[in-house]
């Protein structure tokens, strides 16, 4: 909190009149009242103010579109004059029918943790799921269509794959358990659909060096190494934790990332980048599809298995349907589903 301390005395230094103090970050719940008391002690002269948690749920790579339409908008405050000032702050983007939640500080301040986690859970849930149809031979694509479809559920977040990173699901998750011991309350589901993501890694990594058969002198093409499409964001990127652990076990990685590569090859040097997803593929014994980006969802087969030295796709985001695969020539492997090998001719 010794962050929020020095904020809070800078904000108490420039103060005069009536203020409004917002923290749109996501920040550990009583933060609110520690800028307060921090304000409160600070002031060269006393001045009214009001403190406001105004929570942020913009997605990387939507981030425009998400303000520009949210789909609530959360207010904590425990005053109708900042209640007042917010709402006329937001009347510029025309919210008729935007949800307009208020409430307390510190409930505005767990709600965005809340989301998160629970958003966390979803993956964390669906993977368990995929791992049980790879064991009993069900298809988890469409166990989660049928389980999207009850509008109790959604259809979002049930994606099968290697795991969620990023900046925002794996801070908060941890976050959000972290403040429950300090309350002494263990939260045990947040707690396990982080002990869940961490041992999808884990999963994947098996499921890769199985297909192949040991990664000594073996080369993968890597597709994909930010955490999610659309966006550079590396941070806790499950391809890069993948690649680590392939790379140290004698594996080389030729990777393509449409925005991620410079950077992710600054982090890890032992990647060879690539300019596009057929130089990766160049002489590889499998391409392994880690992010789910549009430039990967129409690869050329033909042309793949041209270059490629073994026809095998791991497919760790489900992108391809495995008929098309095997039907090109291709073994597929994919997430919660049946491995499947080329159609005899």
């Amino acid at each position: 909190m010794s962050f929020v301390k020095e904020v809070g005395k800078g904000i108490a230094q420039h103060m005069s009149s009536y203020k409004v103090i917002v923290t749109k970050s996501t920040v550990p719940v009583g933060t609110g009242e520690t800028i307060r008391e921090v304000v409160k002690k600070t002031q060269k002269s006393p001045v009214r103010f009001d403190i406001v948690s105004n929570p942020e749920f913009l997605r990387e790579g939507s981030a425009i579109e998400d303000f520009m339409r949210p789909n609530r908008v959360v207010i904590g405050t425990d005053s109708d004059h900042a209640v007042a000032i917010m709402k006329d702050l937001y009347r510029p983007l025309y919210l008729i029918e935007t949800p307009i939640v208020v409430t307390d500080v510190q409930t505005a301040e767990l709600i965005k943790y809340a989301s998160n986690a629970f958003l966390a859970t979803k993956i964390s849930f669906i993977n368990e799921i995929a791992n049980l149809c790879e064991k009993v031979g069900a298809n988890v694509q469409m166990v989660a269509k049928g389980m999207g479809l009850d509008h109790r559920i959604g259809a979002k977040f049930l994606h099968a794959g290697p795991g969620f990173g990023g900046s925002c699901f794996p801070k908060d998750l941890a976050a959000l358990i972290q403040t429950g011991e300090r309350n002494g309350y263990p939260m045990q589901i947040a707690s396990a659909a982080s002990r869940v993501n961490d041992i999808q890694r884990g999963r994947m990594i098996d499921k890769i060096r199985e297909a192949i058969g040991g990664m000594k002198g073996k080369t993968l093409a890597f597709l994909g190494l930010s955490f999610k499409p659309n966006t550079n964001d590396l941070r806790e990127a499950p391809a890069l934790a993948i690649a680590r652990e392939l790379l140290a076990e004698g594996a080389t990685i030729r990777a393509y990332d449409p925005e991620a590569l410079t950077e992710a090859c600054q982090m890890i040097p032992e990647l060879k980048a690539s300019r596009d997803p057929y130089h990766a593929a160049e002489g590889a014994d499998a391409l392994v599809i880690m992010t789910e980006w549009n430039v990967f969802r129409n690869l050329e087969f033909e042309k793949l298995k041209s270059i490629m030295r073994t026809p095998l796709i791991i497919d760790l985001r489900n992108v391809y349907d495995p008929d098309r695969v095997t039907t090109a020539g291709f073994r597929h492997v994919s997430v919660g589903r049946s491995s499947r090998s080329p159609k005899s001719s």
